[in-house]
C-alpha cells in the first residue's frame, strides 16, 4: 500500500540529466528545419534575385512601386518608373522581378 523510496527516487546521475535535455534539443532541431532554414534558403534566392539584375528588367520594389531598371549601381538602382522619371533605391529594396530582358548577344 506504501509506496517504498526505492521507487519514488527516480534515475539519477548523468543519464537522468540528458533526459531532462531532449526535449529541449528536440524542439531546437523542429524549429531549425521549420522556422531558421526556410527563412535562410528564402534570402539565399532574394540575394540571387538581386544579385543578377540588369539594364531593362521590369521589376517591383518593396513599396510596391513598378519600374525599369536603368542603371545597376553598386548597392543602388536607378529606376523609370514614367517616361523621363527616373527615381534612385537600394538595390536590396527590389521584392520581385516581373520580366527579364535577354543578354545581349
Amino acid at each position: 500500500m506504501f509506496v517504498t523510496p526505492a521507487y519514488a527516487q527516480g534515475i539519477g546521475g548523468a543519464a537522468g540529466a540528458f533526459q531532462s535535455f531532449v526535449p529541449l534539443i528536440l524542439i531546437f532541431a523542429i524549429m531549425y528545419f521549420l522556422l531558421i532554414r526556410p527563412q535562410q534558403k528564402k534570402l539565399k534566392q532574394h540575394k540571387a534575385m538581386v544579385d543578377a539584375l540588369r539594364r531593362g528588367d521590369q521589376v517591383v520594389t518593396q513599396g510596391g512601386m513598378i519600374g525599369k531598371v536603368v542603371k545597376v549601381d553598386n548597392g543602388e538602382v536607378q529606376l523609370e518608373v514614367a517616361e523621363g522619371v527616373k527615381v534612385r533605391v537600394i538595390q536590396a529594396t527590389i521584392a520581385q522581378v516581373l520580366n527579364k530582358t535577354e543578354p545581349a548577344a
